[in-house]
């Protein structure tokens, strides 16, 4: 069974920096897309970046230019650099992969448990 953790999660100042660090572990043969996305309460789960194995990042609109997420596939860890972070980015921060378990050929879609992150005002 492949586990994605996640963390670095916490609680900063508006202007302040965190970095998002998740591992996958389990009989993996390959790691498709992974990417950060983010659920505020009382809001559904939005994208805020993604990267896929040997591509270009893509980032909403809203993070565009304060956070940077990168790979390592060696490791399969993915990290989430946030910078300047704003009030209305408070939510669950989950970590997701796109898998290809050892042996297999279809992707399955996993998710993390969530990392929590507040920026007070």
């Amino acid at each position: 069974q492949v586990q994605l953790e996640e963390s670095g999660g916490g609680l900063v100042q508006a202007g302040g920096s965190l970095r998002l660090f998740c591992i996958a572990s389990g009989p993996i043969g390959r790691i498709n897309q992974m990417g950060w996305y983010r659920q505020a309460p009382g809001k559904q789960r939005e994208m805020v970046a993604r990267i896929p194995n040997g591509g270009a990042a893509y980032y909403a609109d809203f993070v565009k230019g304060r956070f940077t997420i990168s790979r390592d596939n060696s490791q399969n860890t993915v990290h989430l650099q946030m910078n300047n972070l704003k009030p209305e980015g408070t939510a669950v921060y989950y970590c997701n992969a796109q898998v290809v378990l050892r042996g297999a050929m279809h992707e399955l879609d996993i998710w993390g448990q969530g990392t929590q992150v507040t920026v007070s005002s």
